[in-house]
């Protein structure tokens, strides 16, 4: 089950934050994404639209932090992801990774010769 959770902006319009299994296998590190829509409903019909078929958000466990809100709404899609450690502690010592959009995923890897 995904952990995530849901932040409601003064226009209206809801962050969802989803922290799924990595599709890499059992190692360490999920994979958490950031949606942008008018509510909860439209934000998880955008993931299921987009492959991810079994995303429900259960709860308000894990809300987007401020700077995760802040990433996703200067980003034109508003849906982005990016890998985060098991754990969820957030040190000096780890490295963060850049958020990216959604159709990084989607890309073909090019065809080697």
């Amino acid at each position: 089950m995904a952990a995530g959770g849901f932040c409601k902006l003064p226009n209206g319009s809801v962050v969802v934050a989803l922290n799924l299994p990595s599709p890499a296998g059992p190692g360490p590190g999920c994979v958490r994404f950031l949606v942008l829509a008018q509510n909860r409903a439209r934000a998880l019909t955008r993931l299921r639209n987009l492959g991810l078929r079994a995303v429900y958000l259960r709860g308000n466990a894990a809300p987007p932090t401020p700077d995760e809100i802040t990433a996703v709404l200067h980003h034109p899609d508003g849906l982005i992801w990016r890998t985060t450690p098991d754990s969820g502690v957030q040190g000096p010592d780890l490295t963060q990774e850049l958020w990216r959009p959604f159709k990084s995923l989607l890309r073909r890897p090019a065809p080697q010769a």
